[in-house]
């Protein structure tokens, strides 16, 4: 039995509040059970050095916890002057995955930031950051072609995430923070909602797995992205 009481392949809960925010060009709060991510899309006119005149857009994010996202206070990372190595490898994680779904020549040459700001954490942030992410950039995709900014659509497929593992040496589908922190084995899985693999994120925590295990975790993060996927389309449409 799980804790939350879920069937294996069961996922928590899922709601989209997109035009969150007032300003952002695109914007969602997304909840996965208790974890809550406010994802915001800001389109720029620049792109960075490295491929300014080159015709090609740029799709980047930043990420952040909010201190009490968590059941203790955590510091804020501006008050010690720098990032630390997670929010770091988190932010570059959503930013690959997200372009991984962007045909960056039709973007044109012009930047979209992504900024996931977690409000509550209950295990799965960077998962739930990736997803409510695209559903940001898909709104603020459709502003651009709403306005003739860009005649082609460049988003050619969504981009969703979601965590599997091995909890009490059963695969199960989307961790929750009391599942994560005892899983024997814990996957992030970044898919197309076509199925296509974007990224693998796997590591033992305690115990190694076989290789039947790894497709057991697989076969549910398909169901899993493909729930999601399905959640997105319909929040954009």
């Amino acid at each position: 039995m799980r804790p939350s009481g879920r069937e294996l392949d069961q996922m928590r809960p899922v709601s989209i509040e997109t035009g969150f925010t007032k300003h952002a060009e695109g914007s969602c709060l997304i909840k996965m059970g208790d974890t809550h991510v406010l994802c915001t899309a800001s389109l720029e006119s620049r792109v960075p050095p490295f491929i300014k005149g080159s015709g090609l857009g740029w799709v980047t994010a930043e990420y952040g916890m909010l201190p009490r996202a968590t059941n203790t206070r955590v510091r804020r990372e501006a008050a010690s002057g720098k990032q630390g190595g997670r929010t770091v490898e988190i932010q570059r994680l959503i930013g690959r995955a997200l372009r991984a779904g962007v045909d960056r020549v039709a973007l044109g040459e012009r930047q979209i930031t992504i900024d996931c700001d977690v409000l509550q954490a209950d295990g799965g942030t960077r998962c739930a950051s990736i997803t409510g992410g695209w559903i940001a950039l898909r709104l603020a995709v459709n502003k651009l072609m709403k306005a003739g900014d860009i005649v082609t659509d460049p988003l050619v497929d969504p981009i969703a995430a979601v965590s599997c593992g091995i909890y009490a040496g059963q695969p199960v589908l989307d961790l929750d923070y009391p599942e994560d922190s005892e899983a024997g084995v814990d996957g992030n899985f970044i898919l197309t909602g076509s199925g296509k693999l974007v990224e693998v994120q796997m590591s033992a925590e305690g115990s190694v797995f076989s290789r039947g295990q790894m497709n057991d975790l697989m076969d549910l993060a398909e169901k899993g992205v493909g729930e999601l996927a399905t959640a997105q389309i319909a929040a954009t449409a």
